[in-house]
């Protein structure tokens, strides 16, 4: 089922692929990683000001990995406002998407976690490194293939 931003996305021939919607009723669409910056861009200037998350996941062990960005439109005097879930889509071996902090500020700490976490690099960051892991950490923690090492520091509960 095609919603209403997918069709407006038709008609102005953005290249995309519907995802249809999510329990609440929110379209979900799917981006090619060479064109989201670019529809970004467009989603702005459409009127979706506000980035409210931005999160990643590993789909299947081997598999590709998914970076979700879900988009507000905030109007005055709107009620309920309307929103959009993005997923991009990139390959493990070499998992580049373009970031999206040049069009939303607030993505900055998010895009630096699914870097740190699944190893998504997010081209044009201005300071895309690791936020949660210490910088010599080796490997990428919620991948579904990552391998923990077999040492931990125990802490003191105290």
């Amino acid at each position: 089922m095609q919603g209403r931003l997918s069709a407006w996305l038709v008609k102005h021939g953005l290249i995309h692929r519907s995802l249809g919607f999510d329990y609440q009723g929110i379209e979900t669409l799917q981006i090619k990683p060479e064109d989201w910056h670019s529809i970004a861009v467009i989603f702005y200037v459409y009127g979706y000001n506000y980035l409210r998350s931005q999160c990643a996941y590993d789909v299947a062990p081997g598999g590709l990995l998914a970076s979700v960005y879900h988009l507000t439109r905030i109007e005055d005097g709107v009620d309920q406002p309307e929103e959009v879930c993005i997923k991009v889509f990139a390959s493990r071996r070499n998992p580049r998407i373009p970031s999206v902090f040049w069009v939303w500020k607030s993505v900055d700490f998010q895009e630096r976690e699914s870097y740190d976490m699944l190893g998504i690099s997010y081209d044009n960051h201005p300071r895309l490194k690791r936020i949660l892991m210490p910088e010599t950490w080796k490997g990428w923690p919620l991948r579904k293939d990552y391998i923990a090492p077999n040492f931990y520091e125990i802490q003191d509960a105290h």
